[in-house]
């Protein structure tokens, strides 16, 4: 690394990390924890990947990644947790809100 490149960390919880293309979750993953899905859009936002390379590695689609990162802004990483989302919905819904979460998308 030069002195001019950044390293960019993330904190989900206590700990903080660094943030690299290998901390991020391997492309096989099948089981999206909260976790994994922040981990991925901090990498997005940092430029450590682009978001045509995290849909093509992880089998997204723009609109599923684009939802994460609605929940994270709105709810922070807890709002990516599964449990949440039904109560997310109820919430929004109750408000007149529509997240557009597709619960037939990968979660």
């Amino acid at each position: 690394m030069t002195s001019s490149e950044k390293l960019a960390f993330i904190r989900i919880g206590r700990r903080a990390a660094p943030l690299t293309p290998d901390s991020l979750p391997p492309p096989n993953t099948r089981r999206w924890v909260a976790r994994h899905k922040a981990t991925v859009v901090a990498a997005v936002r940092a430029n450590v990947i682009s978001l045509d390379e995290a849909c093509e590695r992880y089998d997204l689609t723009v609109e599923e990644f684009r939802s994460w990162e609605r929940l994270i802004d709105e709810h922070g990483v807890r709002g990516l947790r599964t449990t949440r989302l039904g109560d997310i919905r109820k919430s929004n819904a109750a408000n007149g809100a529509n997240l557009n979460v597709d619960s037939d998308h990968k979660t």
